[in-house]
């Protein structure tokens, strides 16, 4: 995962040249916040997807992590299509850092320098191309969702997520999904998770220690105009497995269905009926096959 250039404090830079020093504080304390936004290749044209909401949502986790974001939404979303027209490229994963950088070991880092990041690179599937249809095998983590301000993206808070997909992975599964404090669902270790049950869509609260998705927006929006109704609710683990159909959501996992939890089968065991109809829109808008009605793409000029 690497292409010809990064964008980092307002420079276009040699992908090598993207470097940070040995002692910056985020890489001691987790002092950083960053997004995960995808451009889509629509009609010969890079397309950033939810480019504003995304930029939106790092400006509210900097003021969360009490660091300075630097720059305007409008600002983001000029060096986000700087680096992918610097890259020639017209589909990447883009990945937005603002971080503390190297100015001293005290935890509280207000002293340090705001520095920040774009890169932008190839990247497929998060679970695997063959997932978006056939979908995956998801287990129900012994790490619960922990930490405060979990409607921010910050680093140090990640930890979590990674002992949730390393478990997961050790044990055979393709992804984790965390339950709360209380024991509710929560999410995947990447992703928002939704279920249908009785031709209605659930999906965990916000007060779930879930991540307010980009994704789980789109979706939300999409289930809706479908005429599905949509439910942020309290979901009891075991009503996992009482699930007509199961499916993550997320920048990077798309809109992939979940065919088992802790090896006891979903539904039918594949992508149901709900979730095909939610993809059938979601990726018609992003391949150009259906129109961008609510306005969720931006061309890259």
């Amino acid at each position: 995962m690497r292409a010809n250039y990064v964008w980092m404090n307002g420079e276009i830079l040699p992908w090598d040249r993207g470097q940070v020093h040995v002692m910056t504080h985020a890489l001691h304390y987790g002092t950083s916040v960053y997004e995960g936004i995808r451009a889509y290749d629509v009609g010969g044209r890079a397309n950033i997807l939810c480019g504003p909401a995304h930029f939106e949502r790092l400006t509210y986790s900097c003021k969360v992590a009490r660091i300075p974001c630097p720059y305007t939404i409008e600002q983001w979303m000029t060096a986000a299509s700087d680096i992918l027209r610097a890259n020639e490229q017209r589909s990447a994963y883009l990945r937005p850092l603002v971080f503390r950088g190297a100015a001293g070991l005290e935890i509280d880092g207000r002293k340090c320098p705001v520095e920040a990041i774009i890169a932008a690179i190839p990247w497929g599937a998060y679970l695997g191309e063959e997932a978006i249809q056939q979908g995956v095998e998801a287990q129900v983590s012994s790490w619960p969702r922990v930490g405060s301000s979990l409607l921010a993206k910050i680093g140090g808070q990640y930890v979590n997520s990674a002992h949730i997909a390393m478990e997961a992975h050790d044990n055979g599964f393709a992804e984790g999904i965390s339950l709360d404090a209380r024991g509710y669902v929560s999410e995947g270790s990447g992703e928002n998770i939704f279920m249908v049950y009785k031709n209605e869509i659930l999906t965990p609260t916000l007060a779930n220690s879930v991540l307010s998705g980009v994704t789980r927006a789109c979706v939300m929006t999409i289930a809706r105009d479908l005429g599905y109704t949509v439910t942020e609710t309290n979901i009891p683990r075991e009503m996992l497995y009482m699930a007509d159909e199961l499916f993550f959501t997320g920048t990077a996992a798309e809109v992939c269905p979940i065919r088992a939890v802790d090896r006891i089968q979903i539904g039918e065991g594949r992508r149901g009926p709900v979730t095909k109809a939610i993809q059938d829109v979601f990726f018609g808008i992003l391949k150009g096959k259906r129109p961008d009605k609510w306005g969720w793409l931006a061309p890259v000029r």
